[in-house]
């Protein structure tokens, strides 16, 4: 009798880890590839040379002048992809609003000329993972000045690269249009380059 009951379960656990275990993902897996390949590895971007300078997916940080600047991230020291976090700080938490954001918007005023209370909520305060690769368009329009004056390149030529690199909703209606940072920095040293040596943004 016990051996009626499990013989069976036995070989029903052992066809399941072979279907779960190895089947299905093998056909995920290949299909991933065939199908979606370069979302499958991770949206990884490419310069140039043809070396892997970082992902569609994943911020990076950016000081220098004539680059664009990423949102802020309170991830780690800022896009620390192990140490992924927002602030976890609240609305009502002071320190919020009188600390972070207010400093944020100086360092704004003082690099791009904004005005306070036109300034994009994305250009002050960090995203939820820290790791947000984009940025509204209205946050790239407000550093085309000085990205443009750093590089001594007249401001429709750097207006034309953002412009190209905007991207609408997906499938027209989810989300909002934005920018991603690597990417057009990297089409900046590409097209208005200050470093002809390479075509990876030096940070």
């Amino acid at each position: 009798m016990l051996r009626k009951q499990l013989w069976p379960a036995i070989m029903l656990t052992f066809v399941l880890m072979i279907i779960t275990g190895l089947v299905y993902p093998g056909v995920v897996t290949g299909l991933a590839q065939l199908l979606f390949r370069g979302q499958a590895n991770g949206s990884l971007i490419v310069d140039a040379n043809g070396q892997v300078v970082g992902s569609a997916l994943i911020g990076q940080s950016f000081a220098r002048p004539e680059y664009f600047h990423s949102r802020p991230s309170a991830a780690g020291a800022g896009y620390d992809d192990t140490l992924s976090s927002g602030t976890n700080k609240g609305p009502t938490d002071t320190k919020l609003a009188d600390t972070l954001i207010a400093q944020a918007v100086d360092s704004v005023v003082a690099q791009d000329s904004a005005v306070k209370g036109q300034i994009p909520s994305d250009m002050v305060t960090s995203s939820a993972s820290g790791l947000d690769p984009h940025i509204s368009p209205a946050d790239a329009q407000l550093q085309i000045a000085r990205v443009a004056r750093a590089r001594a390149v007249p401001a429709s030529k750097v207006e034309a690269l953002v412009a190209a690199h905007t991207e609408g909703r997906q499938f027209g209606f989810f989300g909002e249009p934005r920018v991603n940072v690597l990417a057009l920095n990297l089409a900046l040293d590409s097209a208005l380059s200050t470093h002809p040596s390479t075509n990876r943004p030096a940070k």
